[in-house]
């Protein structure tokens, strides 16, 4: 009988599907070896693109007679330091003894370039069957599924087709516009930056990610600071008095007056106080009371964009670093696929859900995450996700959102502490979707005070938590900020926390159509502020909203389309444009800046192809690379278009010179 043949994507990971399988056979050079299978692995990437002088050796030097440089034929070679690995795999692929050939690389477009990329130069055994195993995470049931229901390796040609492109597609934009633009333009780079040459590198999406930063840091250097006043009174008695703000409405004295800022604020503080003498010794009147209960349901999942951005907010640490932390607890089967777009799970995983919860149950010895996990028991928390927000099989592509299997916990006590706070994090986010909403108590209340013939507003509005639902979990931001440095710091929040109490205990004392006093009135001086820098975290969730920051979590999940990069691709590049110099970012608070040389290149950008950074185009290409996987163009429509942009834009360059 025939043998059945594993390629991993590494070594740790064979080891893995070892152990799920049972072969307990002493480990070869490069494989592993039962009476029915054999296990081996790449290590990382075994096959590279060929670089043009491997076309041709004048291609070496950087001419502008030999460019745009576009290959008919693709050349590629096996990178030399892992030639021994390659011929171990080729050896294995073409044996004639093996029937069934499974392509278990990593579980996604990178992945399956990986490994077809081993195919093509490998040219297995071609009797053998060729199938695909796909997982969510690395626990034994999961491999052993992945086994069983191996599909085709045909049915992931849409995939590697993508795969293909994308590498072409960066190639061909890299080496042709970083070779053009340096020919044109490098000598202006380096006496700008003061140094004997300098080369200029472009990226389809490192330049636009540069782009974003540059444009970003250029709004904080020209925004001027506006200051406008804001006119605030205080109703009702000594005892019982409450703020409100006023604001412009249609029968104002104040209604489109060129002395105001904004709707509640002044340009000048004489004509603000000149506005608060007209008001005095009136009387306020109640006109509208607003009552109203406010329900926050628990955030969706986490997706690696949503995981890098809030661990970068908690643990100052870069994107990469942590995907590198979720792909060792990945590795360690305690948490799920890293490298998603999904925040949701699908229905499927959704039904056998109760399976990770009872692992936490079982193995996870946090105090805290037991204490959850006790409540959600004593309280009967649904655990049926189906029909929730939470379970969407429409918005999964490759992957569900990361979670916690419950499984691993034999590999916890070793892990380093930052990687056990990471995983804290990812567990508290799940546990929070089986909680009941937060539940709020809003007061709004407007106020009219008689001016002349017209009419002034004033209002107040106070938000209180009443019932914490999953915030028991998930703390808000504001509340892990009220530790504080020092007791100074702790008791200046506890006394703004009684103030809301008491603050929402008067307004819900008034009664609509009150006549209340009006104990004095008050400038309060504001200020526009600039927009704030990215940082290595929110660029991240930037990127994958194709340039747009958007701070609120439910829009952000609303307009999200093709991004700029891919999930797994994202962190590399914040981290080669560190590494080309082209940004600096700051290890305390990892907030990113533009050098120099950043700057510069951004301007030559600018000046000569500057479309390269506008998000809307790499999103574009991201989005023509997700038609090719899910079939919607072929790959050769990709490339034509590919071909033609790049050969219009040396046609306007080189006539511009």
């Amino acid at each position: 009988m025939g043998k059945k043949l594993i390629i991993t994507e590494k070594p740790s990971v064979a080891m893995e599907f070892a152990k799920a399988l049972k072969i307990t056979t002493k480990r070869k050079d490069g494989y592993l070896e039962s009476d029915d299978w054999i296990i081996t692995w790449c290590v990382g990437h075994l096959v590279t693109m060929s670089y043009p002088e491997k076309y041709d050796e004048k291609l070496k030097y950087w001419r502008l007679d030999t460019l745009p440089f576009i290959p008919k034929e693709w050349k590629y070679e096996i990178i030399p330091q892992v030639q021994k690995q390659f011929n171990i795999v080729q050896s294995l692929l073409q044996r004639e003894d093996v029937e069934v050939i499974y392509n278990a690389g990593d579980s996604g477009r990178e992945g399956e370039y990986i490994q077809r990329l081993v195919f093509m130069m490998a040219k297995p055994n071609p009797k053998a069957q060729m199938k695909r195993v796909w997982i969510d995470s690395q626990t034994e049931e999961e491999i052993l599924r992945g086994i069983r229901e191996a599909k085709d390796l045909s049915y992931y040609d849409s995939l590697s087709d993508s795969a293909y492109l994308r590498a072409k597609e960066d190639y061909l934009i890299g080496i042709n516009f970083s070779r053009l633009l340096s020919i044109i333009y490098g000598r202006n780079l380096a006496n700008k930056i003061n140094e004997d040459k300098a080369s200029i590198s472009v990226g389809r999406v490192m330049t636009c990610v540069l782009g974003m930063v540059v444009s970003r840091e250029r709004e904080i250097r020209n925004f001027k600071k506006t200051k406008y006043y804001k006119v605030q009174g205080l109703f009702g008695s000594k005892d019982s008095s409450f703020k409100a703000e006023w604001k412009v409405n249609e029968n104002s004295t104040m209604f489109e007056s060129p002395k105001l800022y904004n709707e509640s604020g002044f340009k000048k503080e004489s004509d603000a106080k000149e506005f608060i003498k007209s008001l005095a010794g009136k009387n306020a009147k109640i006109i509208e009371l607003k009552k109203s209960k406010q329900k926050e349901n628990p955030p969706l999942l986490f997706n690696l964009a949503e995981i890098q951005n809030q661990c970068t907010k908690r643990f100052k640490i870069k994107p990469d670093e942590t995907l590198d932390v979720i792909q060792n607890l990945y590795e360690k089967k305690l948490v799920t696929y890293p490298r998603t777009d999904a925040r949701v799970l699908s229905t499927a995983v959704a039904k056998e859900i109760t399976k990770n919860l009872n692992g936490l149950a079982r193995g996870y010895k946090d105090e805290e995450t037991q204490k959850h996990i006790k409540k959600m028991v004593d309280e009967k928390y649904s655990t049926n996700l189906v029909k929730t927000k939470y379970v969407n099989d429409s918005k999964i592509t490759d992957h569900y959102a990361i979670i916690p299997t419950g499984q691993g916990f034999e590999n916890f006590n070793n892990l380093p502490e930052l990687h056990k706070k990471v995983y804290k994090v990812i567990v508290d986010r799940f546990l929070a979707i089986f909680y009941p909403p937060a539940e709020y108590q809003r007061i709004q209340v407007t106020l009219e005070i008689e001016n002349g013939e017209k009419k002034e507003n004033f209002y107040a509005s106070e938000k209180v938590c009443v019932k914490q639902g999953f915030l028991e979990i998930l703390k808000p931001e504001k509340a892990s900020k009220k530790k504080g440095k020092n007791e100074e710091d702790k008791s200046q929040n506890e006394e703004n926390d009684d103030n809301q109490e008491n603050n929402i205990e008067i307004l819900k004392s008034l009664k609509k159509g009150q006549v209340l006093d009006v104990e004095n009135y008050e400038l309060k001086e504001a200020e526009t502020s600039p927009p704030s820098r990215y940082n290595s975290g929110s660029i991240i969730l930037a990127m994958e909203n194709a340039g747009k920051l958007i701070e609120d979590e439910e829009l952000r999940e609303q307009i999200k389309g093709a991004g700029i990069g891919t999930s797994a691709t994202r962190a590399e590049i914040i981290k080669k444009l560190e590494k080309i110099k082209y940004i600096d970012i700051n290890k305390k608070t990892q907030i990113i800046t533009p050098t120099l040389k950043g700057e510069t290149i951004y301007d030559i950008v600018y000046q000569s192809m500057p479309d390269m950074l506008n998000p809307k185009l790499t999103a574009s290409w991201e989005k023509g690379l997700d038609m090719v996987a899910k079939k919607e163009i072929k790959p050769d429509v990709f490339m034509d278009k590919l071909v033609n942009y790049i050969n219009s834009k040396f046609n306007k360059l080189i006539i511009k010179m």
